[in-house]
């Protein structure tokens, strides 16, 4: 028999495209997602394939067994039926047929002798001919072209049809040689049932499915991560300078080899950092000592030199004129070299972090002229600072900050240099203006460098290259800043930022023990 399928009646439901951007931070996320949506694909589909496979087996078996009853019952009820039967007498067989193991309706449909169309019916009418899909009746009455290959001018065909949300199974077939055509209706109501509660079981096993394997990526994700976890907070504390931190090592894995790869890396940064550091302290040991013995020489050739200068100044005549250039000479570069040691006990005390403030009130209007005064400037700078504005800070080392920045403007922008104070919240800002051509712009970013010369030509001046250096440092150790720029109206301006009470400061160096920098930067 052949197997013609009537059309089907569906549905569809039309999707919109939702577009998203979610974006995971969390790798331990990501992974839990990754797993669970290839878990849950892997388990949709298997238990698509499973109930695909299930509900094929279970109503073509069904079916087979149904067509089969049918068509025997056809073969032995309907065929023995006269070729034009009475309505009894095919209700008669209708009923008999409908007792079969399968338990289906049967409909059997003829002419009587009369030429009238009668029908059997083994459920009292509940199952008529609206009921069988035109296709199926058109299918069933055909008649076919008998041939070597097709025996039969009649074959049974069967659909499956949906009424009322619920699935029947309808086949026909036609009494060959005369006879009654032969409808039966079975309910597939129990196998759906079935295939039902199959997709329910399937979708639960799903769920545990998807539930299983998110705890199983948590774990997976936890055993890759946890290595990754403790490389960050390893990396993170030798970023802070805790240059002995290691890993324990254990397994062969990729894992293993990273964290065997960062401890030599450490090792091999703690060895140079160590050398380095002992580099530098041997360097800073030998400045200081370096410095520390020239103070003796210095000290007596000053002294001499400080002769010499009196006896020039006195013009006695004793010096024989021609050597006066070279004592002057001798006297300058005394006094130059005197300043330089300075300078350089000064900077290493600062890199050996032995520097301290020595707090004290000070009245800003007051430091900055006491400090103009003492060094004969009082007619190249032009004050602008009210009386009053008071501070609590070290009066030396803002002393030398003032004296750096007025001498380095006088020197390089030259006169009249123009220093103002003013308040900004808890801020002292002190802005040192001169009236020379400007910084270069290449210059800028070095200006506080030590050493640092701005004509390559001119390696030697009077200044040791390091003033603007001591002045930063002095103002970092209070927890200020420096800052250099050019004016629009022409000129250089230092602007000096320090906080009005450093005392905090001092009280957490206490704290800390660390003895001297402060927030130095």
């Amino acid at each position: 028999m052949t197997d013609p399928q009537g059309g089907r009646r569906g549905w569809s439901a039309a999707r919109g495209t939702v577009q998203s951007r979610i974006r995971f931070t969390s790798l331990r996320l990501r992974l839990v997602v990754v797993f669970a949506l290839v878990a849950l694909t892997a388990a949709v589909s298997a238990s698509a394939i499973a109930y695909w496979l299930n509900r094929e087996a279970v109503l073509t078996r069904t079916q087979d067994a149904v067509l089969r009853d049918f068509q025997q019952e056809m073969q032995n009820r309907a065929s023995s039926l006269p070729v034009h039967p009475t309505q009894d007498e095919l209700q008669h067989a209708a009923g008999q047929m409908a007792n079969s193991s399968q338990r289906f309706s049967v409909l059997l449909v003829a002419t009587d002798e009369q030429g009238r169309t009668v029908v059997g019916n083994s459920d009292l009418d509940a199952f008529t001919l609206e009921d069988v899909p035109k296709s199926l009746q058109k299918a069933v009455n055909k008649q076919q072209t008998v041939s070597s290959t097709n025996n039969y001018a009649y074959h049974l065909y069967w659909q499956r049809i949906i009424d009322g949300d619920r699935p029947y199974l309808v086949g026909g077939a036609k009494v060959i040689g005369g006879g009654p055509t032969g409808y039966m209706l079975k309910s597939l109501e129990p196998e759906a049932k079935d295939l039902n509660s199959l997709a329910w079981s399937l979708g639960i096993a799903t769920g545990l499915a998807l539930i299983g394997s998110a705890l199983l990526a948590q774990a997976a994700a936890t055993t890759v991560l946890k290595p990754v976890h403790r490389l960050g907070i390893a990396a993170r504390r030798l970023g802070e300078g805790k240059l002995d931190t290691r890993l324990r090592v254990s397994g062969t894995d990729e894992l293993a080899e990273l964290s065997r790869t960062f401890n030599r890396a450490a090792e091999s940064l703690e060895k140079k950092v160590a050398d380095m550091s002992s580099r530098e302290e041997a360097s800073r040991r030998f400045v200081a000592d370096m410095s520390h013995e020239l103070r003796t020489p210095l000290t007596a050739i000053t002294a001499v030199t400080e002769v010499l200068e009196e006896e020039l100044d006195a013009g006695t005549g004793g010096l024989d004129p021609m050597i006066e250039p070279a004592v002057r000479l001798v006297v300058s570069e005394t006094r130059r070299l005197n300043d330089l040691v300075e300078n350089l006990m000064e900077v290493t005390r600062f890199d050996a972090g032995t520097a301290r403030l020595v707090l004290d009130d000070v009245d800003i209007a007051d430091q900055i002229t006491a400090c103009i005064d003492a060094r004969a400037w009082l007619d190249a700078v032009e004050l602008d600072a009210e009386r009053g504005i008071t501070a609590r800070l070290d009066p030396r080392r803002l002393d030398v900050i003032l004296a750096n920045l007025i001498g380095n403007a006088l020197k390089h922008g030259g006169s009249p240099v123009r220093v103002s104070v003013r308040e900004e919240g808890e801020e002292l800002v002190i802005e040192v203006h001169d009236h020379g051509p400007g910084i270069p712009e290449d210059v800028l970013p070095h200006v506080f460098d030590r050493f640092y010369k701005a004509s390559a030509s001119r390696p030697r001046s009077e200044g040791s290259g390091l003033g603007l250096s001591i002045a930063m440092e002095n103002a970092h150790i209070h927890g200020g800043e420096i800052t250099a720029a050019n004016s629009p109206e022409g000129g250089a301006v230092f602007t000096l930022r320090l906080p009005r009470d450093a005392s905090p400061l001092v009280e957490e160096e206490k704290r800390n023990g660390n003895g001297a920098k402060g927030n130095a930067r």
